[in-house]
């Protein structure tokens, strides 16, 4: 009984008909494979615990990725071209881990809040304006990876990610901190490198595990007062 299949950088150019018949698969990698679709036929494989789809030329995946139940460990489909994601995603209550960087997301789904174990969401290099109000059911999130977007701001509902410990917001658009982050806390790192910061809230202060806030490449006045408080506790970067 097989458990695992590594097709990794085999130059497949289609996903074989015979691995859809493997209904036993725990982990299924199928990166690096120059793959332009993915047939439906993989709900089939109702077992997967791990699945990665990175590195191929997917401009869409089916509505079928919802229907794997035992995904729990890992979702990669970074480095792709696709423009979107299926709703259907939401159905993966139990998933840890999602990879959705490298692609052309303008948006991620609302569904997306039905993901509610997921530990680590990565989305960064895509075209981003924002994050679904629905990002704040995500309560046992750690890790936000969204460098490399076009996002102004972050929604309301993040005040609610009270698990989160690194945000990754370099190379976006951020021109004020959402007062949203303000009470999250066990949040120790805030990458906001290459944004549009001027001015900076005083509740950066009071936030009781920040440990780095990496401001580079902004426009903040290095003579701020708070900055200085900040410096003191040796947790902000601005050369």
């Amino acid at each position: 009984m097989r458990h695992a299949l590594n097709l990794w950088r085999q130059e497949l150019g289609a996903v074989p008909e015979s691995v859809w018949r493997l209904t036993e698969l725990r982990v299924l990698i199928l990166a690096d494979n120059g793959l332009t679709a993915l047939s439906p036929e993989i709900g089939k494989l109702d077992r997967l615990s791990t699945l990665d789809l990175g590195h191929n030329e997917l401009t869409s995946v089916p509505d079928e990725l919802g229907d794997l139940p035992a995904l729990t460990d890992c979702l990669y489909l970074h480095d792709n071209r696709l423009s979107g994601l299926p709703q259907t995603l939401g159905r993966l209550a139990r998933l840890r881990y999602l990879n959705v960087g490298e692609n052309r997301l303008t948006a991620l789904p609302d569904a997306i809040g039905g993901m509610a174990r997921l530990i680590e969401l990565r989305a960064q290099h895509n075209r981003l304006t924002t994050l679904p109000g629905t990002i704040g059911r995500l309560s046992k999130l750690r890790e936000l990876w969204l460098r490399g977007n076009n996002i102004e701001h972050l929604p309301p509902s993040t005040a609610e990610l009270l698990a989160l410990r690194h945000l990754d917001l370099r190379e976006n658009a951020v021109a004020e901190l959402p007062e949203s982050l303000a009470g999250l806390p066990l949040l120790r790192q805030i990458d906001l490198r290459s944004n549009r910061l001027s001015s900076l809230p005083e509740w950066l202060a009071q936030m009781p595990s920040l440990e780095k806030l990496d401001l580079r490449w902004n426009d903040i006045d290095p003579s701020l007062p708070l900055l200085t408080r900040l410096e003191r506790r040796g947790c902000v970067v601005l050369t």
